[in-house]
């Protein structure tokens, strides 16, 4: 009898120690080396961590608005929650990159804990609550998005909240306020934390019409009511600066005004099931080359997750098809696609943050039936493969996460060098102010400020240079543009020069007619692209003239000389006028050649077209018309696979 108390007083203790130890697996496996893998601290990282710390210091952002709904950055604005929630903390501890990157670590172990304990709550059995948090902690998708600075990190924990407080709201009959506040609060949390929630948040309330049965009417309207006061802030800042919400869609969308409907709702079908993609999902991971959350060719989603998901599913629609909450999952899970399949990019993993949260949650049944007493042999079999080869699967992501996590691209996407290279090397000249100029599409200036703001330098220190200027003779500056005449090279790493300027600013002017003179070499024959494709063409181009083409000093100065290009269709017409144009890199005189880069967009029908090359003066003529040949290349479009 005494052995068998002891072992009935041991189960809780051995179950809270066991919680707690989950929880510190959690917490040292995402805090390890969080501070310097990633390597350096990514733009928009130094973006959203300096202007939380000019909340913290003077609750104004960077450029001077008071306590803003949505921050202006880069042409974008940023979501408020995560810098504000990051400017708290700023406050006792003062601006640090691993501070900043601890945030992001504890959010992501929330997340896992979150979900660990709707599994519980689901399954009524800790083991299977236990096991989620395991498997969600392991999940690369998770891990990634929670070593970065990036508001998409606060996602998943958020729409884990939404669906605890649901899942209670879900066990009654009627909803009490604590009930209907917590879903208003959630949806509105989901909606200002990330900018795919503006879409996949309402989304999320209409769902609440799974639940609508008699009382449950009245608290599904108090819902949507009060979540339609929370975005008073959000319809307010719209109508008073409709950018704010819409610049960035416009950017990232196939969505046109020369669109039709058909090719939108085609586009929107494609990029769906694209979303769904298991080979994404379980093996080549997000494919875009830009994106920084993620290790090239490495899974997402665990396999043992994918497994258990599926299963789940199967027994969702076969024994709880009629169940609400179920219902709602099923929904939340094909929705939390939706809003990236707006974009153009496939299987975009941050704007997909939401449906690992729901995976997770369809593992609960397939694990439910594993576990549950008088179980064959077979199922505790199945289960102990499944557990085994889950913590196989996340030691090895941990290992190429590790060994990779400092590969050259790591290190150029994370500007890792800027610090020790660029601004290290421009501080030394004990030159002021540093200059600070960039390309539009590289807004460099805030690596400058927020290093600066590291070490307790003034940041009036620094003096950015709008587009249109150019910095004086003399001048020390740091910039992001690719061509920089005048510029003697200090210290140089992608993208990013220091240059003392030598000279005075150029004074462009249109070529004598006789300068528009030039003879075009593609390295590369294109003979075929699919429609819609990006292509890199690397041309050679001779200045045949007897004047010196001069490059340009800053973004779209007058009087620049391009490369550009047309399209023709068979019979020699213009398809598409004036496609692509790159400037040269560095003046050309006479008899002297440069190799340009020229991105061409194909046309969007297939078919048999007519690439023509050609030089220009901006603002001045094409070459062409003041009688210098052309190139025409022969090109079939072809249809994408998809198509």
């Amino acid at each position: 009898m005494i052995k068998l108390n002891r072992r009935e007083s041991h189960p809780p203790l051995v179950r809270a120690l066991t919680l707690l130890a989950v929880i510190a697996f959690g917490v040292i496996l995402y805090t390890f080396k969080v501070g310097n893998n990633p390597p350096g601290f990514y733009i928009d990282e130094s973006s959203i961590a300096y202007n939380a710390y000019l909340i913290s210091e003077t609750g104004r952002d960077e450029f001077g608005t008071p306590w803003p709904i949505f921050f202006r950055a880069f042409g974008d604005y940023k979501n408020p929650i995560y810098i504000y929630l990051l400017a708290a903390i700023f406050t006792v501890t003062g601006p640090s990159i691993l501070v900043a990157r601890l945030l992001s670590a504890i959010l992501g172990v929330l997340a896992a804990i979150i979900a660990g304990l709707i599994a519980e709550r689901l399954s009524k059995r800790r083991e299977v609550g236990l096991i989620i948090t395991v498997m969600a902690l392991l999940t690369p998708w998770l891990f990634e998005l929670s070593r970065v600075v990036l508001e998409v990190a606060l996602y998943p924990l958020a729409v884990a909240l939404f669906l605890l407080v649901l899942y209670r709201a879900a066990q009654k009959s009627a909803w009490n306020a604590l009930d209907t506040s917590g879903l208003a609060a959630t949806l509105a949390l989901l909606t200002y934390c990330y900018s795919i929630g503006r879409l996949f948040a309402p989304l999320l309330a209409f769902g609440l019409l799974f639940f609508v049965k008699r009382a449950r009417v009245v608290s599904v309207l108090r819902v949507w009511t009060l979540y339609a006061l929370l975005l008073m802030p959000l319809i307010i800042s719209y109508w008073r600066h409709p950018e704010t919400l819409i610049n960035r869609f416009k950017l990232i969308t196939y969505w046109g005004p020369q669109s039709t409907y058909g090719e939108i709702v085609w586009e929107f079908i494609k990029h769906y099931l694209g979303n769904f993609n298991p080979w994404a999902m379980l093996v080549r991971g997000d494919p875009n080359p830009d994106q920084i959350a993620s290790i090239d060719g490495v899974g997402l989603i665990l396999t043992g997750t994918f497994v258990l998901a599926a299963f789940g599913i199967f027994l969702v629609l076969r024994h709880e098809r009629r169940e609400g909450w179920w219902r709602f999952v099923l929904y939340g899970f094909a929705v939390s696609a939706v809003p990236a399949s707006l974009t153009t990019d496939y299987f975009h993993m941050l704007r997909l943050a939401a449906m690992p949260v729901f995976l997770w949650v369809l593992c609960v049944p397939a694990l439910t039936w594993l576990v549950e007493p008088g179980g064959r042999r077979a199922r505790r079999v199945a289960l102990v493969a499944i557990v085994v080869a889950t913590l196989l699967q996340g030691i090895l992501f941990q290992w190429q996460y590790h060994r990779y996590g400092h590969s050259p691209r790591r290190v150029h996407l994370f500007d890792a060098n800027y610090f020790p290279k660029i601004f290290s090397t421009a501080l030394g000249m004990q030159q002021r102010p540093v200059y600070l100029a960039d390309a539009p599409p590289i807004p460099g200036y805030i690596q400058a400020l927020w290093y600066a703001t590291l070490r307790g330098i003034s940041t009036s220190e620094f003096k950015q240079l709008a587009h249109d200027i150019v910095a004086p003779e003399g001048a020390l500056v740091i910039t992001t543009e690719d061509i920089r005449p005048r510029c003697r090279v200090l210290a140089e790493e992608e993208p990013y020069t220091v240059c003392l300027m030598q000279g005075a600013p150029r004074q462009p002017a249109p070529l004598p007619n006789d300068g528009f003179r030039a003879e075009i070499i593609p390295r590369a024959i294109l003979m075929r692209a699919r429609v819609k494709e990006k292509i890199d063409l690397y041309v050679v181009v001779r200045n045949t003239s007897n004047a010196t083409w001069l490059a340009r000093e800053r973004g779209s100065a007058p009087f620049q000389i391009s490369l550009g290009n047309h399209w023709l269709d068979s019979a020699g017409r213009e398809a598409v006028h004036d496609d692509g144009r790159a400037s040269v890199p560095r003046d050309v005189r006479p008899g002297e050649e440069v190799e340009v880069k020229l991105v061409v967009n194909a046309p969007k029908h297939p078919g048999v077209y007519v690439l023509e090359l050609d030089m220009l003066q901006e603002g001045v003529s094409w070459f062409a018309h003041r009688g210098s040949p052309t190139v025409r290349l022969p090109v079939t479009v072809e249809r994408s696979w998809l198509d």
